[in-house]
Protein backbone atom coordinates (compact mmCIF):
# COMPACT_ATOMS: atom_id res chain seq x y z
CA UNK A 1 0.00 0.00 0.00
CA UNK A 2 0.96 3.34 -1.01
CA UNK A 3 1.41 5.86 1.81
CA UNK A 4 1.68 9.37 1.66
CA UNK A 5 5.53 9.91 2.82
CA UNK A 6 6.10 7.46 -0.69
CA UNK A 7 4.41 10.12 -2.15
CA UNK A 8 6.49 13.20 -0.67
CA UNK A 9 9.83 11.28 -1.59
CA UNK A 10 8.97 10.80 -5.22
CA UNK A 11 8.02 14.90 -5.10
CA UNK A 12 11.47 15.22 -4.00
CA UNK A 13 12.92 12.85 -6.68
CA UNK A 14 13.27 9.82 -4.72
CA UNK A 15 13.40 7.21 -7.76
CA UNK A 16 13.69 4.45 -5.34
CA UNK A 17 10.45 5.74 -4.29
CA UNK A 18 9.22 6.25 -7.83
CA UNK A 19 10.05 2.54 -8.82
CA UNK A 20 8.55 1.10 -5.45
CA UNK A 21 5.23 1.84 -6.73
CA UNK A 22 5.82 1.26 -10.52
CA UNK A 23 6.27 -2.05 -9.22
CA UNK A 24 3.39 -2.13 -7.17
CA UNK A 25 0.72 -1.34 -9.54
CA UNK A 26 2.23 -1.58 -13.11
CA UNK A 27 0.93 -4.99 -13.69
CA UNK A 28 -2.31 -4.74 -12.14
CA UNK A 29 -3.19 -1.04 -13.82
CA UNK A 30 -2.32 -3.14 -17.50
CA UNK A 31 -4.44 -5.87 -16.46
CA UNK A 32 -7.14 -2.52 -16.09
CA UNK A 33 -6.13 -1.12 -18.99
CA UNK A 34 -6.50 -4.26 -21.18
CA UNK A 35 -9.91 -5.23 -19.69
CA UNK A 36 -10.73 -1.32 -21.62
CA UNK A 37 -8.90 -1.60 -24.85
CA UNK A 38 -8.35 -5.10 -25.16
CA UNK A 39 -4.91 -5.07 -26.61
CA UNK A 40 -1.81 -6.38 -24.10
CA UNK A 41 0.39 -4.00 -25.83
CA UNK A 42 -1.74 -1.25 -25.95
CA UNK A 43 -2.59 -1.67 -22.57
CA UNK A 44 1.20 -1.56 -21.52
CA UNK A 45 1.45 1.48 -23.71
CA UNK A 46 -1.21 3.54 -21.74
CA UNK A 47 0.05 2.36 -18.83
CA UNK A 48 4.17 3.34 -19.16
CA UNK A 49 2.86 6.16 -20.53
CA UNK A 50 0.85 6.99 -17.29
CA UNK A 51 3.77 6.34 -15.35
CA UNK A 52 6.07 8.35 -17.74
CA UNK A 53 4.01 11.30 -17.12
CA UNK A 54 3.43 10.94 -13.33
CA UNK A 55 7.13 10.84 -12.97
CA UNK A 56 8.14 13.66 -15.12
CA UNK A 57 5.06 16.14 -13.47
CA UNK A 58 5.60 14.44 -9.81
CA UNK A 59 6.38 18.06 -8.33
CA UNK A 60 3.15 19.50 -9.89
CA UNK A 61 0.84 17.02 -8.69
CA UNK A 62 -1.59 17.67 -6.16
CA UNK A 63 -3.50 14.43 -5.56
CA UNK A 64 -6.96 14.86 -2.70
CA UNK A 65 -7.46 11.85 -2.73
CA UNK A 66 -5.64 7.66 -2.80
CA UNK A 67 -3.18 7.11 -4.87
CA UNK A 68 -4.35 3.94 -6.18
CA UNK A 69 -7.56 6.11 -6.94
CA UNK A 70 -5.80 8.50 -8.81
CA UNK A 71 -3.36 5.96 -10.67
CA UNK A 72 -6.78 3.98 -12.01
CA UNK A 73 -8.57 7.02 -12.58
CA UNK A 74 -5.88 7.83 -14.71
CA UNK A 75 -5.18 5.03 -16.43
CA UNK A 76 -9.07 4.37 -17.22
CA UNK A 77 -9.00 7.85 -18.95
CA UNK A 78 -6.01 7.65 -20.82
CA UNK A 79 -7.28 4.32 -22.29
CA UNK A 80 -11.03 5.65 -23.25
CA UNK A 81 -9.03 8.67 -24.27
CA UNK A 82 -7.21 5.64 -27.06
CA UNK A 83 -10.48 4.20 -27.85
CA UNK A 84 -12.06 7.45 -28.79
CA UNK A 85 -8.78 8.09 -30.94
CA UNK A 86 -9.18 4.88 -32.65
CA UNK A 87 -12.96 6.07 -33.12
CA UNK A 88 -12.49 8.46 -35.24
CA UNK A 89 -9.45 6.70 -37.18
CA UNK A 90 -11.93 4.18 -38.03
CA UNK A 91 -14.33 7.09 -38.82
CA UNK A 92 -11.90 8.58 -41.08
CA UNK A 93 -11.18 5.44 -42.78
CA UNK A 94 -14.52 4.75 -43.13
CA UNK A 95 -14.90 8.37 -44.97
CA UNK A 96 -12.78 8.00 -47.10
CA UNK A 97 -13.84 4.60 -48.61
CA UNK A 98 -16.96 5.40 -48.68
CA UNK A 99 -15.94 8.98 -50.72
CA UNK A 100 -16.14 7.15 -53.92
CA UNK A 101 -12.72 7.56 -54.52
CA UNK A 102 -11.92 5.37 -57.54
CA UNK A 103 -10.06 2.08 -56.57
CA UNK A 104 -8.29 1.75 -60.23
CA UNK A 105 -5.11 3.59 -58.13
CA UNK A 106 -2.14 1.84 -56.64
CA UNK A 107 -2.85 0.69 -53.43
CA UNK A 108 -0.37 2.99 -51.97
CA UNK A 109 -2.77 5.72 -53.54
CA UNK A 110 -3.67 7.04 -49.92
CA UNK A 111 -0.72 7.64 -48.44
CA UNK A 112 1.28 9.30 -51.08
CA UNK A 113 -1.94 11.70 -50.83
CA UNK A 114 -1.52 12.05 -47.33
CA UNK A 115 1.84 12.90 -47.75
CA UNK A 116 1.31 15.48 -49.97
CA UNK A 117 -1.40 16.76 -47.47
CA UNK A 118 1.63 16.32 -45.03
CA UNK A 119 3.90 18.13 -46.47
CA UNK A 120 1.76 20.68 -47.41
CA UNK A 121 0.83 21.87 -44.38
CA UNK A 122 4.18 21.86 -43.05
CA UNK A 123 5.44 24.11 -46.08
CA UNK A 124 2.67 26.27 -44.85
CA UNK A 125 3.58 27.10 -41.05
CA UNK A 126 5.79 29.43 -39.83
CA UNK A 127 9.15 28.10 -39.94
CA UNK A 128 9.70 27.11 -36.39
CA UNK A 129 6.38 25.29 -36.20
CA UNK A 130 7.41 23.37 -38.81
CA UNK A 131 10.45 21.90 -37.42
CA UNK A 132 9.08 21.48 -34.02
CA UNK A 133 6.82 19.19 -35.28
CA UNK A 134 8.78 17.75 -37.31
CA UNK A 135 11.35 17.29 -34.77
CA UNK A 136 8.46 15.64 -32.28
CA UNK A 137 6.49 13.26 -34.74
CA UNK A 138 9.74 12.55 -37.22
CA UNK A 139 12.16 12.27 -34.97
CA UNK A 140 10.80 10.91 -31.97
CA UNK A 141 11.82 13.90 -29.57
CA UNK A 142 9.83 15.15 -26.46
CA UNK A 143 9.07 18.50 -25.91
CA UNK A 144 11.45 19.11 -23.21
CA UNK A 145 14.44 17.94 -25.57
CA UNK A 146 13.59 20.29 -29.01
CA UNK A 147 13.03 23.09 -26.13
CA UNK A 148 16.72 22.07 -25.27
CA UNK A 149 17.67 22.02 -28.62
CA UNK A 150 16.39 25.30 -29.81
CA UNK A 151 16.74 26.95 -26.66
CA UNK A 152 13.25 27.52 -25.81
CA UNK A 153 10.44 26.89 -23.83
CA UNK A 154 8.31 23.80 -22.88
CA UNK A 155 5.49 26.24 -23.35
CA UNK A 156 6.53 27.42 -26.41
CA UNK A 157 6.89 24.06 -27.93
CA UNK A 158 3.56 23.38 -26.73
CA UNK A 159 1.89 26.07 -28.49
CA UNK A 160 4.06 25.30 -31.88
CA UNK A 161 2.38 21.41 -31.74
CA UNK A 162 -1.25 23.28 -30.96
CA UNK A 163 -0.91 25.61 -34.14
CA UNK A 164 0.46 22.63 -36.00
CA UNK A 165 -2.05 20.06 -34.99
CA UNK A 166 -4.81 23.05 -35.57
CA UNK A 167 -3.66 23.50 -38.89
CA UNK A 168 -3.58 19.37 -39.21
CA UNK A 169 -6.69 19.60 -38.26
CA UNK A 170 -8.52 22.14 -40.44
CA UNK A 171 -6.78 20.70 -43.32
CA UNK A 172 -8.12 17.30 -43.06
CA UNK A 173 -11.29 18.41 -41.95
CA UNK A 174 -11.69 20.47 -45.20
CA UNK A 175 -10.41 17.69 -47.33
CA UNK A 176 -12.68 15.15 -45.82
CA UNK A 177 -15.75 17.50 -45.48
CA UNK A 178 -15.61 16.92 -41.57
CA UNK A 179 -16.38 19.84 -39.20
CA UNK A 180 -13.46 21.39 -37.53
Amino acid sequence: MITGGLQIKIKSNDAEAFEKIFREYYSPLVLFALKIVNDQDVAEEIVQEFFYQYWKNRDQMSIKFSLKSYFYQSVRNNALKYLRHESVKQRYASGVANSGVSHSFSPDYGEKELQYIIENVLENLPQRCSRIFRMNRFEGLTYKEIAAKLSISVKTVEADMGKALKAFRNKLAKYQGYPV
